[in-house]
């Protein structure tokens, strides 16, 4: 009884034990984490609640961890206090340049940009406790006014115990209002040069920065983005190319990038929790931080589309939007610990800023909960019956609500509100947290050409749960793949992309697989074929050593670029001269280029296709792999093509005179009739 009695004393102490271990391990676990922000402070546990300081001219957000100062009324960020630095920000720019909101904009009968930045003239207080406090600067438009026709109501938001500050707008126009185009919006910070210098935009383009004054000692190359760094500070980046456009990214990747301080260790970070409020879907590309050092959070902009993301508002046409809140968020380590810490403490909070999308904190009643928002989910499959009679499951395809239009509409449309999210291997997909509203359900699939619009409109209310039945997308298909260059995933990526001109390189690059960012590519298609053209052959050439990622001019001498003619080779048997073939042209990107084919005989005078000038995202020169997508099917009479002969097609891009003037191919691929058996067709 005794025997028993102890046994069991042990056994429970035995647990106990293991338990108070367990809670110390756990306790020590989130002091440690606790550290990357507090540096161990004796006050650890504690926060201060939040306070607002009025000042003459400025106002001052404090919450006992850091200070952020906005002038009044205009609400330029002008100093953020954070680790024993005075001011995280350039103090040594006016005080409208250092943190601010911006929009470039223009008047229909004077086509020249104006820069605003939004410089309120009232300022209020929309809440104030020791939780919370939001600001609201105000710059509103009347009939009477010159300036931007928009009201805007900027607000900021700090909140008790948070590592940074949170910043969002309201941007409205009323009916009757003149009309008015939109190429840019975003917040910039602009850092202290000599504390911060290591830049991190992902896990594998991270390095040392140059400065402005690197650039600004530096040789200027074809355009004023790109530097030659000559005699920088910092002997390390000597012979380097500085180039902004090299960190830009995809939307969908683009939810954290910043800047490091070494001494005292200390991180300034931009994390963006959704992209519902940006423009052109998942994967249009933008600026994020470049040298200077500035960070950016672009809301919109015209960057690797051009003309199509030029937000045009009409005479009299109402609008209103709201534009974040983006969380801008530092954060510190000990003296003793490493630096990059810094990095991998920002993705955590980036993932704990998107888990907790959408804010229920902010007191604007356009910023809506996630109450008052709706879900639809569902299934996508796709059908193409050349490659199976059953659907097919549609694996890590993008689908989305969006504003209602054409297919694919999504990727130019830039005045709504848009709503993503990827299949999984099953082919389900739930998208939440949609406003209220009417949208299409669109989608791509990667391994399939074209895009997906369902054909009814979805109304979304708030609270609302829509399950969808089965999605068939029906991709585009006319008969059997006879052959196929590359794969439809929109990119250009898989592709040939030729080493760097040695002296014209950034390092970061050297050994990423994203090449493609190198400077000066354009010029290297050009040493690789300085006389003739880029012929490829069906049957033996491999589209990933062989095909050039983009389709550019020659650089004849003198700064002269003439256009160019890819040939294809292929042979086939027993061609139906009766019956049409089918070429399919999915493009990567387009830039103030015209695309024709011709079809055994390359002199001809009128191609037997042509897109016309299409395109001006510019992304050869800003170092993208892709820009937006075109999809061409060209018929093909079958008199036109030769039995047991070798075929060529003529790929001529018709437009000179640019290095930057080109296309870039996603995939291409010739199907036959529609009724005939692949097997007899192949050689």
């Amino acid at each position: 009884m005794k025997m028993g009695w102890w046994r069991k004393w042990c056994s429970d102490f035995r647990f106990l034990g293991i338990l108070l271990q367990f809670l110390l391990l756990t306790q020590c676990a989130a002091l440690k984490r606790q550290r990357i922000h507090k540096n161990n402070s004796d006050d650890e546990m504690y926060y201060s609640p939040v306070q607002l300081h009025l000042l003459e001219d400025h106002v001052v957000l404090d919450n006992g961890i850091l200070n952020v100062t906005l002038s009044t009324p205009a609400g330029m960020i002008t100093g953020i206090e954070y680790n024993g630095i005075d001011n995280l920000l350039e103090s040594e720019y006016e005080e409208i340049n250092r943190g601010y909101w911006d929009i470039v904009w223009s008047k229909p009968d004077h086509p020249q940009d104006i820069t605003d930045k939004l410089d309120g003239n009232s300022v209020y207080v929309v809440r104030e406790d020791e939780n919370q406090i939001e600001l609201s600067f105000l710059q509103t438009w009347s009939s009477s006014k010159t300036g931007l026709p928009l009201n805007i109501d900027k607000r900021f938001i700090m909140l008790r115990g948070s590592y940074g500050f949170y910043s969002y707008a309201i941007v409205e126009r009323f009916k009757g209002w003149p009309e008015m185009s939109m190429s840019q919006g975003r917040i910039v910070f602009k850092l202290q040069p000599n504390l911060f210098q290591y830049m991190a935009v992902s896990d594998d383009r991270q390095r040392i920065m140059p400065t402005m004054h690197d650039r600004e000692k530096g040789h200027p190359l074809d355009y004023p983005e790109a530097v030659l760094l000559t005699d920088p500070d910092n002997s390390f980046l000597k012979g380097e190319v500085d180039d902004k456009y090299q960190y830009s990214s995809d939307n969908k990747d683009n939810r954290v990038h910043g800047w490091i301080c070494s001494d005292p260790p200390t991180g300034f970070w931009m994390i963006t929790p959704s992209n519902e409020f940006k423009t052109a879907g998942p994967v249009k590309q933008d600026l994020t931080s470049h040298a200077g050092p500035i960070s950016l959070s672009m809301f919109f902009s015209t960057h690797y589309a051009g003309i199509p993301l030029m937000v045009k508002f009409g005479d009299g046409e109402p609008w209103k939007k709201v534009f974040g809140p983006v969380f801008i968020y530092v954060n510190s380590v000990s003296d003793d610990e490493d630096p990059l810490a810094l990095w991998a403490d920002a993705k955590e909070q980036m993932l704990i800023e998107t888990k907790s999308w959408p804010y229920d904190f902010p007191s604007s009643e356009e910023f809506l909960n996630a109450e008052q928002r709706g879900t639809v989910s569902g299934r996508l499959l796709v059908h193409d019956r050349y490659i199976s009679e059953r659907p097919i499951i549609a694996d890590s395809a993008f689908i989305g609500l969006a504003p209602p239009g054409d297919a694919g509409s999504w990727q130019r449309e830039n005045k709504g509100y848009q709503f993503w999210t990827e299949t999984d291997a099953r082919g389900y997909f739930v998208i939440k947290d949609i406003r209220p509203g009417n949208y299409n359900l669109y989608a791509w699939v990667p391994g399939f050409i074209g895009d997906y619009k369902c054909n009814f409109q979805i109304n979304i209310l708030p609270g609302s749960k829509i399950r969808l039945r089965n999605l068939i997308y029906a991709a585009p298909r006319n008969g059997p793949t006879l052959w196929e260059i590359g794969v439809p995933d929109r990119t250009a990526a898989e592709f040939f992309v030729p080493d760097p001109n040695p002296t014209l390189m950034n390092q970061l690059y050297v050994t990423q697989p994203d090449k493609f960012r190198q400077y000066g590519l354009w010029d290297r298609y050009t040493d690789m074929y300085p006389y003739e053209d880029l012929v490829y052959t069906i049957e033996t050439n491999n589209y990933e050593t062989d095909w050039y990622f983009a389709h550019v001019n020659r650089n004849v001498g003198n700064k002269t670029y003439v256009p160019t003619t890819w040939k294809i080779l292929f042979n086939l048997v027993d061609v139906d001269e009766s019956s049409n073939y089918t070429l399919q042209l999915a493009l990567a990107s387009a830039n103030e280029a015209e695309l024709q084919v011709r079809i055994n005989d390359g002199t001809l005078e009128v191609p037997h296709f042509t897109t016309g000038s299409i395109g001006k995202d510019n992304s050869i020169a800003r170092h993208g792999i892709h820009g937006l997508y075109w999809l061409y099917t060209v018929g093909i009479p079958g008199s036109l093509l030769l039995s047991s002969n070798t075929n060529t097609i003529f790929l001529t891009q018709s437009r000179g005179s640019s290095p930057w003037r080109g296309i870039m191919y996603d995939y291409i691929r010739l199907e036959g009739p529609p009724s005939t058996d692949i097997e007899t067709l192949k050689h």
